[in-house]
């Protein structure tokens, strides 16, 4: 699809008003599918390998490797799929007991320590391949990229490695992706209003949406308080908000208020409520998302990602 396609640009690269209107709607459409799906399947783990010093170091191996910005996010997404199922696997096996599970966690932690480096890089390799703009990572590249940074693995290592993932996933490598998100609802917004600077828009979504990922648990403890509008949650209130974390729509929405609220855009009111009318989120939480967004970026020190 070629609209799949414009959505894994750099954002240097991606061009916008170039997509039919039923291309678009079969687009929206299908995201927000995935986005449900995703939501439907939740587990208790979910965000805990998106957090930053994981997504600050999945964007570190591709800035070295020269990948597109995209790569990482899909990266993280493929390693946050992958740790649930690799660790519930290894901690509860078929057929075991409560006490022979709880016996098995030390090793299985232990086993991970030493690997989960390397499961981060193959998880950024599969995004590589995935990518349409960015070098595909072999294992040659692979390896050297390793012992460069002081990690001797053979290539037999990296490969089983892959193939590890791969076969975790079950070799579905199409979890949402916060950028695409964001990149097909500007594509939306630019057909629906003409006059939106999306081009500017997109420039500036991808440091926010960068930020965001970064300062990822403070935003949405902050979007909880005002959610809830308490500063001390309950344990139900938490369980209820895992939801609003993993959802790529609101993400998405978000980020684009929150850019078009600094660049100024006339009728800054009129552009969340067609953002609304797009994805069916209300105004409220696009506008709170936004505004927690906004607060972060002035009281972050420039140098505090």
């Amino acid at each position: 699809m070629a609209m799949a396609r414009q959505s894994q640009a750099s954002p240097q690269s991606f061009k916008f008003r170039r997509a039919s209107f039923e291309m678009l709607t079969d687009c929206l459409a299908n995201l927000n599918e995935k986005n449900k799906d995703n939501l439907r399947s939740l587990s208790t783990s979910s965000g805990i390998f998106k957090e930053k010093i994981i997504f600050e170091y999945t964007l570190q191996i591709c800035q070295e490797l020269r990948l597109d910005p995209p790569t990482a996010y899909h990266a993280v997404e493929l390693l946050q799929k992958f740790m649930v199922k690799h660790i519930t696997n290894l901690l509860t096996p078929a057929g075991a007991s409560r006490v022979e599970t709880s016996a098995r966690e030390d090793a299985a932690f232990e086993q991970l320590q030493g690997k989960f480096v390397l499961i981060v890089f193959s998880c950024v390799q599969l995004a590589s391949k995935l990518s349409l703009h960015s070098q595909i990572i072999d294992i040659n590249m692979g390896v050297r990229f390793l012992r460069s940074v002081g990690l001797d693995f053979s290539k037999q290592a990296v490969l089983e490695s892959e193939l590890m993932v791969l076969k975790g996933l079950e070799f579905r490598l199409d979890p949402p992706n916060p950028l695409t998100y964001v990149e097909i609802l500007l594509e939306v917004l630019g057909h629906n209003e003409p006059s939106a600077p999306v081009e500017r828009l997109h420039h500036l979504c991808c440091h926010l949406l960068q930020f965001v990922s970064l300062q990822r648990r403070t935003l949405y403890n902050a979007l909880l308080a005002v959610t809830t509008e308490s500063r001390n949650p309950t344990a139900e209130q938490r369980e209820k908000f895992m939801a609003v974390t993993e959802d790529c729509m609101l993400l998405g929405v978000g980020v684009i208020a929150a850019a078009a609220f600094i660049l100024h855009v006339k009728d800054w009111e009129q552009v969340v409520k067609e953002l609304s009318h797009i994805t069916g989120i209300s105004t409220t939480s696009i506008s709170d998302f936004a505004r927690v967004t906004l607060v972060l970026v002035v009281e972050t020190p420039a140098n505090g990602q």
